[in-house]
């Protein structure tokens, strides 16, 4: 059974999470960084502390204030809101990982198979691009600052990989998933996803096996052959899945779909290999059924509740006592340098589709999120701390990520949602370079 608390703990955050979705409607802004902050607020790490404030000083610089003790019929008022923090149980845990299945299912949705072959080409050069472009990046400013390969390593993949959850819900909140711009942004999605699953064996291997080569080895073909199963699944599977959709009532349905692709989904990240890439091919292998839009009307409100779960858990996970001033100078300097190369890499991957100007910024904005997969790197790192790499060094990796995946979500969505009143200047200082190069060609 539950304990006494778990069903109050549970309607405390979808409490919060309305309540944020409501203030974010009210002033017209994405909802995504709100879920974020409210988990921050809610977590163990700012609620939670209130009750040990009391009758400490709290100031900033010279000036500091003793917080009192605030007594109410008995009551320890900071105690009893303290009370109140969340942690991450496993519910949330779990809640965050289904919102995570379910946003690249609906993205499978959107990319069917026959879409992803004939973009093949395409994919590949523009995902090549954004691999080169950013891991490369990465793993310079990584050397810099650790001053050690692996440490670099990790850090390449932190600032490299976009956030698939973050970017498919904007595109579907902003209405994007239609529009042109949406196809590189996918199909780079899709790269990158296919490319950390093997860059997180060979990571496991570095952190956690002292640098195994056999065992890296064991891991990228495990990783290749869950991969090309699940290819084999979208090959051969569309058959199977329209029949196993043929149900009496949307409850059929809903609980046929859910259980289907959550299997698949966990399965795969038993054997290593991301959940939210196999989420991808259950969805492609449901795009040729004709229970398509049934499922996307079914679904769309799951979806959407465990997507806030996921953000929320975001925040949740986020100490803000970890950013001291190096951590802090770490995350700008990071923030300041990956941020116009994302945008730099996701305008040539649109000018590669044969977008103009204006759309291929709106890829290089929308592919500077950065979300799950970085947290996942990070996680790795911390527990590799003492073994594979130094704990000091696991924990920086760790507080740097946690606050650098905390701004650029919230970065990334307001690139996305603003990119109007962005792209007039930003076209029109693309087409002065090019001016400006053209003049000097001719002379």
């Amino acid at each position: 059974m539950a304990t006494e608390t778990a069903l109050v703990d549970v309607g405390i955050l979808f409490t919060a999470v309305a309540i944020a979705g409501v203030l974010s409607s009210r002033i017209k802004q994405s909802v995504i960084p709100f879920y974020i902050i409210i988990g921050v607020v809610l977590g163990s790490n700012v609620l939670g502390e209130l009750p040990a404030l009391a009758g400490n000083e709290v100031g900033v610089g010279s000036i500091a204030v003793t917080v009192p003790d605030v007594t109410i019929g008995g009551v320890d008022l900071l105690a009893a809101v303290g009370g109140l923090a969340l942690g991450e149980t496993d519910f949330i845990v779990v809640g965050a990982e289904i919102g995570i299945v379910l946003l690249l299912f609906f993205l499978g949705l959107e990319f069917n198979l026959s879409r992803l072959i004939a973009s093949k080409d395409r994919i590949g050069k523009a995902g090549s691009v954004d691999l080169v472009i950013n891991f490369g990046i990465g793993l310079v400013f990584g050397y810099l600052v650790f001053g050690s390969f692996l440490a670099a390593f990790l850090t390449a993949g932190i600032v490299y990989i976009s956030s698939s959850a973050i970017i498919t819900k904007s595109l579907i909140d902003l209405g994007w998933i239609a529009n042109d711009e949406s196809e590189p942004m996918l199909g780079t999605l899709v790269y990158e996803d296919l490319f950390i699953a093997v860059y997180l064996a060979i990571a496991s291997a570095l952190v956690l096996g002292g640098g195994d080569i056999g065992e890296a080895a064991g891991q990228i073909g495990i990783a290749v052959a869950v991969i090309v199963a699940l290819l084999a699944l979208v090959t051969y599977g569309t058959g199977f899945f329209q029949r196993f959709l043929d149900a009496d009532t949307n409850e059929f349905i809903v609980i046929r779909a859910l259980g289907v692709t959550i299997l698949v989904a966990g399965i795969a990240y038993a054997l290593g290999v991301s959940e939210a890439v196999a989420a991808f091919f259950v969805g492609m292998a449901f795009s040729s059924t004709d229970h398509v839009h049934d499922l996307e009307q079914l679904l769309e409100p799951l979806r959407d509740a465990f997507a806030a779960i996921f953000f929320f858990w975001i925040g949740l996970v986020t100490d803000p006592g970890l950013f001291t001033l190096s951590i802090l100078g770490m995350i700008v300097a990071a923030v300041l340098v990956t941020t116009p190369t994302k945008i730099i890499s996701g305008y040539l991957s649109g000018r590669i589709y044969g977008l103009d100007d204006r759309r291929s910024l709106r890829v290089g904005f929308g592919m500077a999120t950065r979300g799950e997969f970085s947290l996942i790197i990070a996680s790795l790192a911390l527990s590799g701390a003492g073994s594979g790499m130094a704990a000091e060094t696991a924990q920086t990796i760790y507080a740097f990520t946690v606050g650098y995946v905390l701004v650029m979500s919230i970065l990334g969505t307001s690139l996305m949602q603003y990119s109007n009143r962005i792209e007039p200047t930003a076209v029109s200082l693309f087409e002065r370079a090019r001016s400006g190069t053209a003049r000097l060609t001719d002379s």
